[in-house]
């Protein structure tokens, strides 16, 4: 695994296959969340992510790396 990244975005729901859940970073970059926290699981939260890009796992949507989440904070907006 790389090292640790921090992204801050908006969470989308990506249709594909059975449906992926996604970050949009703040640049436009999108992360596919791997096994993303329940919590993390509603469209439209504005979240600040710590975690790391997983070379080694691929998917079906295949719509930008792969972001583990090991830490994660909502932001109001």
């Amino acid at each position: 695994m790389s090292d640790s990244i921090k992204v801050k975005g908006k969470i989308e729901r990506k249709g594909f296959g059975t449906g992926t859940w996604a970050l949009v970073s703040t640049s436009g970059d999108t992360y596919e969340l791997h096994i993303p926290p329940k919590e993390l699981q509603t469209a439209g939260l504005t979240v600040k992510v710590e975690g790391q890009i997983r070379t080694d796992v691929m998917t079906i949507a295949m719509i930008g790396p792969v972001l583990e989440v090991n830490h994660f904070e909502v932001l109001k907006e």
